[in-house]
């Protein structure tokens, strides 16, 4: 089985013993992102603003990972999403429609005691390569 460690400096870096992505299967077919919260990967620094800002941030991270790995947004199969209130769900989602659209993958959100850096969003993904 295949096994490749993904990174791009297009996202922010990992900020602990872990990948942005691996990319395995038998012929690498599969792509599995770590979460992704809203750093800016130029500062590594949370981006100030409200759920649909970081929302919006985390995506476009979760994008340059799966576009480093080969992939992206339009072939993910699944994805996570980590809310630190829920009461944010909808706006949380009003962005996440404008990123997948029509046909989007399968999606579990919960909401989490504490995200890393204060996060409001975390969102990690399952999808294929092209």
């Amino acid at each position: 089985m295949e096994r490749r460690i993904i990174h791009t400096d297009n996202a922010p870096k990992a900020i602990g013993p872990y990948s942005q992505a691996i990319r395995a299967g038998a012929a690498g077919e599969f792509i599995f992102t770590a979460g992704q919260i809203p750093l800016d990967p130029a500062t590594m620094k949370l981006v100030e603003g409200d759920i649909t800002i970081q929302t919006r941030r985390a995506l476009t991270n979760l994008s340059n990972v799966l576009e480093a790995a080969g992939s992206s947004l339009s072939r993910v199969l699944k994805t996570t999403v980590f809310l630190a209130n829920f009461d944010d769900f909808a706006a949380m989602n009003a962005v996440y429609a404008e990123f997948f659209g029509e046909q989007p993958p399968a999606r579990s959100t919960i909401q989490a005691a504490r995200l890393p850096a204060g996060a409001l969003v975390e969102i990690e993904a399952i999808a294929i390569a092209n």
